[in-house]
Order: structure tokens, then sequence, then C-alpha cells
């Protein structure tokens, strides 16, 4: 039997929270949830298993969900790894957008700084329908998947 479940949000690390959220805010119209976060503490040390922890960022609304709808939460740590971003990583890959028009999309990513990752395409998918989608990424380079369906 599942565990009863509702989604809440999924997280990036960003290099500059302020920066990557005002991206998200003015490409795919999510909106600001205060407050602002500024994290830190023992209990934060605890949960992370980082010794000295501090988080600060924001969790922005997703468009088209309600105000009860999930979150894209960007945090930046004061210490953080890198490593190299791309399409066929293990884990998680990208996030999801559905937009009228995604090669058009393209433009307004690119204009606010991110960039384009392979070409558009279309392709029927048996049982589902049609899906015109292209990857494209964000400022940092975290994958986003520009898509609509007919």
């Amino acid at each position: 039997m599942p565990i009863p479940a509702q989604f809440g949000h999924v997280n990036i690390v960003a290099q500059d929270f302020e920066r990557l959220s005002a991206f998200y805010r003015k490409v795919f119209g999510c909106t600001p949830l205060p407050p602002v976060r500024d994290l830190e503490g023992n209990w934060l040390d605890r949960a992370t298993g980082i010794d000295a922890a501090h988080i600060r960022g924001v969790h922005l609304r997703l468009p088209g969900t309600g105000e009860n709808g999930p979150t894209l939460e960007i945090f930046q740590y004061d210490s953080q790894e890198e490593g190299k971003k791309s399409i066929n990583r293990s884990g998680f890959a990208h996030i999801a957008f559905r937009v009228d028009d995604p090669v058009s999309a393209i433009e307004e990513v690119t204009a606010e700084g991110g960039g384009q990752v392979g070409e558009p395409v279309t392709v029927d998918v048996p049982g589902a329908g049609t899906v015109s989608f292209v990857y494209v990424k964000d400022p940092e380079g975290n994958i986003i998947e520009l898509q609509k369906w007919s």
C-alpha cells in the first residue's frame, strides 16, 4: 500500500539563488512564496550532515498549480560542491514546463541568460499523443524541458 503523500517541491542548489530565482520568475511566471529563507544552526547541520551549514533561498510557486500547488525551492549553500550537469546523468535530470510554443520559448530562455541543449523535435508517442519539445538550460546549467502536447 502506498504511503499517503502529496507532491511538495523540487530543489535546485544554486550558485546565486537571487539570479536563478529571477530567471524562473521572469521566464516561466513562477511566483515567490515568502519568506526568503536564511537557515543555519545545529538542527540544519544534523539534517544535512554538513558542519556549519548555511542556506539562503526561496520557494517559487510553479505556474498553473494554484495557491496550494508545489514549489520550486532554490537554495544556495555557503559551501557547496560542483559537478557537470548533463541530460543523461543518473538521478534527477530535468524539470519540464508546458508551453504554447517550445521553439519561441527558446528565445526567452536565452535572452535571460539560459541556453539551448538540443534541437527541437516533434514525435508521435503511441497511445499518448504528439509532443513537441526541446531541452534548454537555465543560467546555471540546470536542464529544462519545454514541451507542448497535442
